[in-house]
């Protein structure tokens, strides 16, 4: 049957999109990046229910853009995790997908090759691809999760999940994070309010019925499970929040609201007032609440590149700074390694004993 106007009135085409089974058959997931994902899942779930002592670090570039820097900064990292092991667990920032206020670049699935192209059906090929790399050199990697459908197509390579500050309300978001196989980060909404990601993370944590796809492409009404490893992500609001008091009064809202007390502190964002060089301040405080006991602080989340800054996007491609941010401004390379060496040294020398 023909559908009519009264149903797309503003629809111009429906393109072709492979099917996630289609993908996976394209880009099929190896023994090393399984192992690295099922390994790094757990370690995750360890350390937020205090088992594991460790914190966990997720750090990397705001967004892909250039997968070649990308690999480079996935291979730094990887050997700086390898030397901080038993104090720090380090979990790439992996992200593919970028909210816009207005209009701009989407990110590397909805315009991978930066020219308005809208190549999404590469894109997705492109993002698991690089998301298979960087798990088969044995390093585990986080993302937020935006579109509700992308989780069919890249959720096995995936070690953690944040929802967003701006998608924490969603229903949409809260049912998919039901689902989903990792441990789910909220984060607290654009006014600091730390009750839209708690009820998030309640949400989250029950069963739910809704409409998506399965591997096969076709529609279907997905059953969850709950997800039990949702915990809170701090990132600032109209004040920053990652003082000893706002912590200790988001860890007293989530006992109120009786799920567990796990809170990774967003380092960028507005607890930086965006400002990348006031995440080296952030860091620091969280790793000196640490040593003095708090024991609410389970990860913190830095933005980092090789190259310190942002940069707008050059009509000609060519002229891309070489791992530079195209979103958010990051730390450098440098920087980032020398940061989280201190944090490292600091937490091995305090030894603070975490209660669960």
């Amino acid at each position: 049957m023909t559908l009519t106007i009264l149903e797309n009135g503003n629809i111009d085409a429906f393109l072709p999109m492979p099917t996630p089974l289609e993908i996976h058959q394209q880009v099929p997931i190896s023994v090393q990046a399984s192992d690295c994902v099922r390994s790094s899942r757990a370690a995750i779930e360890a350390i937020l229910q205090g088992q594991d002592k460790r914190l966990l670090v997720v750090v990397g570039p705001c967004s892909i853009h250039d997968p070649i820097a990308g690999m480079d900064y996935a291979r730094r990292l990887k050997i700086l995790a390898e030397q901080l092991k038993d104090t720090l667990y380090i979990v790439m920032r992996v992200y593919f997908e970028k909210p816009r206020t207005t209009v701009g670049w989407k990110g590397y699935i909805n315009d991978p090759f930066m020219n308005d192209s809208f190549c999404i059906q590469e894109g997705m090929t492109l993002a698991r691809s690089f998301l298979h790399e960087v798990n088969r050199i044995g390093m585990p990697t986080g993302t937020e999760a935006l579109d509700p459908i992308s989780p069919q197509y890249l959720g096995d390579l995936v070690a953690w999940t944040a929802i967003g500050a701006r998608t924490a309300e969603s229903q949409t978001h809260r049912e998919m994070a039901s689902g989903l196989s990792t441990s789910v980060g909220f984060k607290n909404g654009t006014d600091g309010n730390v009750a839209t990601a708690i009820n998030g993370i309640l949400s989250a944590a029950r069963p739910h019925r809704f409409l998506g796809i399965n591997a096969e492409g076709r529609s279907a009404v997905i059953c969850t499970k709950g997800n039990a490893y949702g915990h809170l992500v701090l990132r600032g609001g109209p004040q920053p929040n990652y003082d000893h008091v706002s912590i200790s009064a988001a860890a007293q809202a989530m006992r109120k609201a009786g799920i567990d007390v796990n809170i990774v502190v967003d380092c960028s964002h507005a607890n930086s007032q965006k400002n990348p060089a006031l995440q080296l301040s952030v860091l620091r405080d969280v790793v000196q609440q640490i040593n003095n006991g708090q024991t609410a602080i389970r990860g913190v989340m830095l933005e980092s590149f090789i190259e310190s800054g942002n940069q707008a996007i050059p009509q000609n491609l060519s002229q891309l700074r070489y791992g530079c941010s195209v979103t958010d401004a990051c730390l450098d390379w440098a920087t980032t390694e020398q940061a989280l060496r201190e944090a490292a040294a600091d937490l091995a020398q305090n030894k603070p004993i975490r209660m669960t």
